[in-house]
């Protein structure tokens, strides 16, 4: 929905731009004034320094030894005097500057939300009464929530029936929710980590069932994206007395499905490792060296429509897209029903390469694309794949979909919501605001 501006809010989004413009030409240009030439050379100085930083940090994963040690305290040591240089130089113009500039994105981002369109909301639908809910819970997730928050008895004092896995038994979540639909089970919801509620999720929409989301594991990144509250998990058992349903996007990577994302390349060839359940930083540093400078691992290919990646050293394909252009947001997804699988393709091959992959505004060696279809293939007949954190091995190609809408999600009605995406700002839009004459 278009938003329509006239009259008093014309004038604030006008007035908002030309505030922020102003604000960030003077953020930049009173530590230049300030220090005159000094002010020029310690922009440089910064603007190297961020480099050598990303330069080391790219030495300290692709390195091992000494190499590695010494590149890692360049990569801490190198902003931190940046932070003591600007602030011993500069003062209290720093602090001054840091101010507007918190003005001048407050004031551009203010005037960019009043245009264009509005935050497109998942639509809430009715939410038929259940009689027999059948709920799984881990309770190893999130380091003992089941117990912590007494899920397990709040859920049978509102009628569900509750299956607590064994955490010394590997158990088919996917069989216990079958049987449960067997048995007329007209409810499933699960308490624990994302790759078992995709599990279960599967099942329930392949019987147009009701699912529910508790956030009970440690990351939630399901239950996040869907707006539920993370502190407290006991709060998703609202919805079995006042919820409504969300129809959300299920994703699959080949048969496997998952809600948020299959990863290929470095992490999941990381996640397989048997030493990694224990020691998953010591596991990482040990194989990230062979993994990205391509030593070791398969060479991916991703096709995504019109579009090939070749030779990628990760591939991350979402259930819809992550969002890229908000810092605070960045992990988080604005919408769970656009029909779309979100493509995140990674390629740097070097220290200048990584760092112009964290320093430039638009870098070669990341690739951003949104389709229905995703492949994954690669130079061996079988690839390793992290599906929403659990590791797995599928033969190639991996054919990747998603089945828009396939999933009903009960959610309590009321719940923390999704925040706000805030708006990418865009100078040259900011521009042409704060040059208009007239109201709209």
């Amino acid at each position: 929905m278009s938003v329509d501006l006239t009259g008093a809010a014309w004038d604030r989004q006008r007035w908002a731009a030309r505030v922020s413009l102003a604000a960030a030409a003077l953020a930049v240009l009173l530590p230049l004034a300030y220090g005159g030439l000094g002010g020029v050379l310690l922009l440089a100085a910064g603007l190297a320094g961020a480099a050598v930083t990303a330069a080391a940090l790219w030495w300290t994963l692709t390195r091992r030894g000494p190499e590695r040690w010494l590149s890692a305290v360049v990569t801490v040591v190198t902003p931190t005097l940046l932070v003591v240089l600007f602030a011993v130089t500069l003062g209290r113009v720093l602090l001054l500057s840091l101010a507007l500039w918190t003005v001048a994105v407050s004031s551009g981002r203010y005037a960019l939300r009043s245009t264009g369109r509005l935050p497109r909301r998942t639509k809430e639908h009715r939410a038929r009464p259940v009689e027999r809910p059948f709920l799984i819970m881990n309770p190893r997730s999130g380091g003992g929530k089941v117990e912590r928050f007494a899920l397990k008895e709040k859920a049978e004092g509102l009628g569900a029936r509750v299956v607590l896995l064994d955490p010394e038994e590997h158990q088919d979540v996917t069989a216990l929710a079958r049987a449960a639909v067997a048995e007329g089970a007209d409810l499933l919801g699960v308490a624990g980590g994302d790759g078992t509620q995709a599990l279960v999720a599967a099942v329930a929409a392949e019987h147009d069932l009701p699912f529910l989301v508790i956030s009970a594991g440690t990351r939630n990144h399901f239950a996040m994206d869907l707006g539920l509250d993370r502190t407290d998990p006991s709060t998703c058992l609202d919805a079995l007395t006042d919820g409504v349903e969300l129809h959300v996007d299920l994703g699959f990577a080949g048969d496997h499905p998952f809600v948020n994302n299959a990863s290929f390349g470095a992490y999941a060839a990381v996640v397989q490792s048997p030493a990694y359940r224990d020691d998953k930083i010591g596991t990482t540093l040990e194989l990230l060296p062979d993994l990205l400078t391509r030593q070791r691992g398969p060479h991916l290919t991703a096709r995504v429509g019109d579009t090939t990646l070749d030779g990628p050293q990760a591939v991350l394909v979402s259930n819809n897209a992550y969002r890229t252009g908000d810092p605070a947001g960045l992990g988080r997804r604005r919408r769970l029903d656009s029909g779309r699988l979100g493509v995140l393709g990674v390629k740097v091959d070097s220290a200048a390469e990584a760092a112009a992959l964290l320093l430039a505004p638009d870098p070669q060696g990341l690739v951003v694309l949104s389709a229905r279809e995703a492949v994954v293939d690669a130079d061996r007949t079988e690839i390793e794949v992290g599906v929403d954190g659990e590791a797995l091995v599928l033969p190639t190609p991996v054919h990747c979909r998603i089945a828009p809408g396939a999933l009903r999600v009960r959610v309590p009605r009321k719940r923390p919501g999704v925040p706000v995406e805030q708006p990418r700002l865009n100078w040259r839009r900011l521009r042409k605001l704060a040059a208009t004459a007239g109201r709209g």
